[in-house]
């Protein structure tokens, strides 16, 4: 890429931007509930947008487009079916528990629902997912800087964990939460003129999904495979995505979608963030309005790409090849950019990603060294500690995580689409802490035992899974059959959803049953943790705008004409 003076100023303001945020915001972080919780001070649109901005990034931004490259618009049920839903489910059902119960974290719900030991077991798993999704975001950061300034990858990935460290420590969650809202708005306007350019290029919308049907049908696809999300559903060799409508709804639009959005730490601190219930339980309902679009922001780049591919002619635009001869999907954001945006314009699209890396990081990481802190450190290495000292820790635990990360960021060079790994990550971790919470939530006669040895059994359920299975093409390892290669999927994405199958129907299994054979748990102690025994909260002297169910009937609707018009 070459870049011009006026690029480099718009990166470098960008940096000072963040950068002066977080110096700004560290006067007001002197104990250890605004730097892991913003003081529960947030309004409910500044935590809404930080809600879908710290998912937002590098990971999703690169991956995203490299889905929409391999698997073409139906990576668009990432969105409409495995997110819009659950968000909604959320803010409805689950943010009373959430936020009313006053726990700092999710493990903490789950040692107020359960037990310790469910606790525990929750914190560690979650702490390592989100070193590993750490990681991937440092892999997409490393492969952008060495495509940018011919950087080695090491040197990126070095460099890259160095930035996060130090603006991480600045402030904390609140300078997170600021500079994911200022991420929000990067995205758009660094995305925007990339899909409009691509689109004017290739021939409008008709022009693009001809050039797809050409591609579906070299690879032996139906012709809609590329174009349409749901009409080639019904038999998995006729898509790319290798998968047929009941392993995408139950895998991605129950498990997979419920277990992330409904469970992760990471995108309801947001949401814990603010200022009160009724913000709280807006927050995710607000994020999902933007959230629909996005598919045309972040998918949409890479099925021209693949159209460009397509239609190659010498000197123009084309996806680079991996040392295995596959295709590298996750260059797609870069070679768009450096294909389109002329000097000037190239400094705000690599800015855009620049941000979605700083603010993805930074979410990963504050989840991290919340759950660190509070739910293994105050919990099983010293308790009773000053305020001040468990401040230090968090900021220790800042350091050990981003270099955590690092490691995890070369195993992401395995994968041609680090969506693919995500998933992957999430099937393990995600799919059976739903189950846990679904019936912690909506069964009383749970138990901690139950949830306990459920949550194991469903990991161990993933761990079987992935091990006795392989995408097609693959040799055993990192990508499964590490025990035996017994069965042959289609895709990584359609091994991932049926591995997240497995690993809920496994832990939902053994947490029931295990729960009929111990003692019953104490109902007094369940009064704001379960459902039947929770107060409804009323919201029926508020507006029609700050009502939970009316917004999420607005945005379910408005997703289920999505789905028609591109299915």
């Amino acid at each position: 890429m070459k870049l011009g003076p006026f690029d480099w100023a718009i990166m470098a303001t960008y940096f000072l931007f963040v950068l002066g945020i977080g110096f700004a915001l560290r006067r007001y972080t002197k104990t250890s509930s605004e730097f892991f919780q913003s003081g529960r001070a947030m309004p409910a649109w500044v935590a809404g947008l930080a809600f879908i901005s710290a998912n937002l990034g590098a990971q999703e931004v690169m991956g995203m487009a490299a889905s929409g490259a391999k698997y073409g618009i139906m990576t668009s049920h990432f969105y409409w079916v495995g997110a819009i839903p659950a968000m909604v489910f959320l803010a409805i059902f689950m943010m009373p528990f959430y936020y009313g119960s006053r726990a700092r974290s999710v493990p903490e719900y789950l040692r107020l629902r359960f037990d310790e030991k469910t606790r525990g077991l929750n914190a560690i798993t979650f702490a390592l997912m989100t070193v590993l999704s750490s990681g991937i975001s440092m892999y997409a950061m490393g492969l952008l800087l060495n495509l940018l300034l011919g950087w080695s990858f090491d040197l990126s990935v070095w460099l890259c964990a160095l930035i996060v460290l130090v603006y991480i420590t600045m402030g904390g969650l609140t300078s997170a939460i600021y500079n994911e809202v200022l991420q929000f708005f990067m995205i758009v306007f660094g995305f925007l003129p990339l899909v409009l350019l691509g689109l004017h290029d290739i021939g409008g919308w008709s022009g693009l999904t001809e050039s797809l049907q050409q591609v579906a049908v070299q690879r032996g696809y139906a012709p809609g495979a590329w174009s349409q999300s749901w009409a080639q559903m019904g038999d998995a060799a006729r898509n790319p995505m290798g998968v047929e409508w009941f392993s995408l709804v139950m895998g991605l639009g129950f498990v997979l979608s419920f277990g992330y959005w409904c469970t992760d730490f990471l995108t309801i601190q947001r949401a814990m963030a603010s200022e009160s219930m009724s913000a709280a339980r807006r927050a995710p309902l607000i994020a999902a309005f933007p959230k629909m679009c996005f598919p045309f922001l972040v998918i949409l780049p890479g099925m021209l790409a693949m159209a460009l591919h397509q239609r190659h002619q010498p000197g123009g635009f084309a996806l680079p090849l991996k040392a295995d001869g596959s295709l590298n999907y996750d260059m797609t954001v870069p070679l768009m950019l450096s294909h389109y945006f002329p000097q000037g314009l190239l400094g705000v699209g690599i800015t855009a990603l620049l941000a979605s890396f700083m603010a993805g990081m930074a979410g990963n990481v504050t989840a991290f060294n919340t759950v660190f802190t509070y739910d293994i450190y105050q919990a099983y290495i010293r308790r009773g500690a000053a305020d001040a000292h468990y401040l230090r820790v968090g900021r220790l635990a800042t350091v050990a995580g981003v270099g955590a990360a690092v490691a995890a960021a070369y195993l992401a060079t395995r994968f041609n689409n680090i969506m693919d790994m995500l998933q992957l990550v999430f099937a393990f971790v995600n799919a059976p802490l739903f189950a846990t919470f679904l019936l912690g939530m909506f069964w009383k006669r749970a138990t901690g035992h139950g949830a306990f040895f459920g949550l194991i059994t469903g990991t161990l359920a993933a761990a079987l899974h992935h091990g006795l299975t392989l995408p097609a093409g693959s040799t055993p390892g990192i990508k499964g059959g590490w025990l035996a290669p017994w069965h042959t999927y289609p895709s990584e994405m359609a091994q991932n959803f049926w591995t997240a199958i497995w690993a809920f129907s496994a832990c939902f299994a053994a947490t029931v049953l295990i729960s009929l054979l111990t003692r019953a748990p104490d109902e007094q102690r369940l009064h704001g943790l379960v459902h039947s025994l929770t107060p409804r909260v009323a919201t029926e002297n508020e507006p029609w705008w700050r009502r939970p169910a009316v917004l999420g009937a607005i945005v379910l609707a408005l997703t289920a004409v999505l789905n028609l018009v591109f299915g």
